[in-house]
């Protein structure tokens, strides 16, 4: 198998040296910033490109759209217009322009499309989703999910101000940079029927774009969920509360255990997850079930319409804390 990496940033690498220690296959890769192809090519001993149609002559079976959010659909319908294979890592885009392109051509020439959004490959909030499936906690009402970091420790040897996190034009911001807990929400709980936030740089970082942001999800059962990002907290924090008519479940990811409280028999169950969990599993897991799907084994877990809907829910939010109004994905 051939496989062309575009962009080969922190993510991008992290899949290279992924697919290199589990896979007998050749790699490519596509970089503007032509600076660093040398170096890149040295440390990994591929060939480069920085132009995208002369790496989509070499005939990859897969692309793997990793550069920065802004430039993701571009990519994307240029492989696929050559009969690529595609993982487009999370989130799809920053606006739903040529997403409907892209969706077309990807069915016509039935090619497979997985959106990278590794958290889905987790053990604890895949335990969860077991849980929710058989109703184990009754009928959901609300849900409260959270996470922060302090978006200068993400990467510490690189400038957090040059990310594609930090900047407007290159699709950055906090709820586009998290967007898991949306696509995990929309996941558990399925598509919400409004959605309303608060969103802005509260912070004295050097960036263009939100750093905080809280969103409400209504759903057309009722069930709300609460949903708070940032990009300062110290202690990074990632975790999520259910809240059914008969029980509540919980996760932690930093303390990598579920617990679970049946209204039942009144009491905790703790479910702890490996000892020895290395968050490049996720990543591990995700990439194998690129190729499984690939070969035609598995469906994609996050489809293209997953990523389209997921983001669509993200929009919203963005259009609600400038609007200050509430947003009805039904109209949209």
């Amino acid at each position: 198998m051939k496989f062309l990496i575009a962009g080969l940033g922190s993510i991008g690498q992290k899949h290279l040296h992924n697919l290199k220690n589990f896979l007998p296959c050749e790699i490519l890769a596509y970089r503007v910033q032509k600076r660093e192809l040398k170096e890149i090519e040295e440390k990994y001993s591929i060939k480069t490109f920085d132009d995208i149609e002369e790496a989509l002559d070499q005939r990859p079976d897969g692309v793997l759209v990793t550069n920065p959010t802004s430039l993701h659909i571009p990519v994307a319908l240029a492989s696929a217009k050559k009969g690529c294979h595609l993982f487009i890592e999370k989130p799809l885009s920053d606006n739903l322009e040529d997403v409907n392109e892209l969706e077309q051509i990807v069915k016509e020439q039935n090619l497979v499309c997985l959106i990278g959004c590794n958290f889905r490959f987790h053990p604890g909030l895949r335990f969860i989703k077991e849980f929710l499936d058989r109703q184990q906690i009754g009928k959901i009402i609300s849900a409260r999910i959270q996470t922060g970091e302090y978006l200068p420790n993400w990467h510490p040897r690189e400038d957090y101000r040059e990310g594609y996190s930090a900047k407007k034009s290159m699709g950055g911001g906090v709820i586009l940079t998290l967007i898991h807990e949306l696509d995990y929400a929309y996941w558990f709980f399925g598509m919400p029927e409004k959605v309303f936030a608060f969103a802005g740089k509260l912070s004295h970082l050097e960036i263009d774009v939100e750093d905080t942001a809280e969103i409400l999800l209504k759903y057309p059962n009722g069930m709300i969920a609460e949903i708070h990002l940032d990009f300062v907290q110290r202690a990074p924090s990632r975790s999520c509360q259910i809240i059914g008519e008969e029980g509540t479940i919980t996760w932690d990811y930093q303390k990598n255990q579920v617990e679970l409280f049946s209204a039942k028999n009144g009491k905790w169950q703790i479910f702890p997850g490996e000892k020895d969990f290395e968050r490049n599993q996720m990543f591990t897991e995700e990439m194998k079930h690129f190729l499984t799907v690939m070969e035609g084994k598995e469906r994609p877990l996050v489809t293209l319409e997953d990523g389209r809907e997921v983001l669509k829910i993200a929009l919203a939010a963005k259009e609600s804390a400038s609007e200050g109004r509430v947003i009805s994905l039904v109209d949209h």
